[in-house]
């Protein structure tokens, strides 16, 4: 190669290194600005903020990936996603549509399955934290991997926030919810967790009660969230099933054919003779998947200790910690917020 020529290579190569730099500061400008536009709040879980970015309340790590993924990711028709607010049921759910989905290659209770040897939230992965989520929020682009179809995704997202492939595709979206009594304790309880490892302060369960009720949570407000996937599940019943925690743990098996039947894979008569489904929720249960070696060690998502997803399981555990004037006050803003709806739960005041 004639020396001329080289050095033609080494300035191109030069060019195309320096407009690369520029692109990605141009990034990171554009990002900054974003941040410093939107509407901020002090945070109670384990970031110093919480940001109002697409009308719900996130950490400005979940800002990009919440880009990267609206404009990135190309819903098929055959995608299955389980949707929730945190705290509401979302890892059950994953258990429960991942054991559905791959019934055909598990059909026993043996230490191999997947879901005996990990946790549901790294089996059927989220959009904002696993996909399009990374150590540098800014500059991350991942593209969803070839998974086998039909692929899970998880998401905390509300609807009106998803990207407009989700929305115009025929994917199927389960979304369950919770009571927002037991769901406001669980999610204070758990950040805690998450703050006394990181050396932080332990939030009160005043000052987490008053960001809850203004809608200041991740992922929040609640009642956006809920109604948002509720509506579209009344406008729309076969891309949306909505679930309530309370009724799945009512009648599991009720619940897991509804699934099964939403999602085109409805169990066989066969399948139900040989006990499919009894393995099924026995595989998912609250205290399988607890006790499983997949979920007493180490952590999973955004750097989550995988024993944090597992307290109680219970319905009903915030009467153990209501006041007499908490209980009014959340009763007060959810018959206000669901006004109009025909949404409600089992074992409110």
């Amino acid at each position: 190669m004639a020396s001329t020529d080289l050095k033609h290579m080494k300035e191109d190569q030069s060019r195309d290194g320096q407009e690369k730099i520029s692109e990605e500061n141009k990034v990171i400008h554009d990002y900054n600005n974003l941040i410093l536009s939107l509407p901020r709040e002090d945070d109670g879980s384990v970031s110093q903020y919480l940001y109002f970015y697409h009308e719900f309340w996130c950490p400005s790590t979940f800002i990009q990936s919440t880009i990267s993924f609206q404009n990135n990711f190309h819903a098929k028709d055959s995608d299955i996603i389980a949707a929730s607010m945190p705290k509401s049921g979302s890892t059950w759910l994953k258990g429960l549509a991942y054991a559905i989905v791959n019934r055909q290659y598990f059909t026993s209770l043996e230490n191999k399955h997947p879901l005996l040897l990990s946790n549901p939230h790294e089996l059927v992965p989220q959009f904002e934290a696993s996909l399009y989520g990374g150590k540098d929020p800014v500059l991350t682009q991942v593209d969803v991997p070839n998974m086998t179809e039909p692929r899970l995704f998880g998401t905390h997202m509300p609807f009106p926030s998803l990207p407009k492939s989700v929305k115009e595709s025929n994917c199927k979206i389960i979304y369950i919810c919770r009571n927002p009594f037991d769901i406001f304790v669980s999610y204070w309880t758990f950040f805690n967790k998450i703050r006394l490892k990181k050396s932080l302060t332990e939030l009160t369960l005043e000052e987490a009660f008053e960001r809850y009720c203004k809608g200041i949570c991740i992922f929040g407000p609640f009642w956006e969230n809920m109604l948002g996937y509720f509506k579209e599940s009344i406008e729309r019943p076969y891309r949306v099933l909505f679930l309530k925690y309370e009724d799945l743990k009512e009648d599991v098996n009720f619940n897991i054919k509804r699934i099964a039947e939403f999602v085109g894979i409805p169990f066989t008569q066969e399948e139900e003779n040989n006990g499919v489904i009894e393995n099924i929720i026995k595989l998912c249960s609250f205290e399988s998947m607890k006790e499983s070696n997949g979920n007493n060690s180490g952590t999973v998502t955004v750097n989550v200790d995988r024993e944090f997803f597992f307290r109680k399981g219970e319905i009903g555990d915030w009467v153990n910690y209501f006041s007499p004037s908490m209980i009014e006050r959340l009763s007060k803003i959810m018959q206000e917020k669901f006004s109009g709806s025909s949404l409600s739960f089992k074992g409110c005041p």
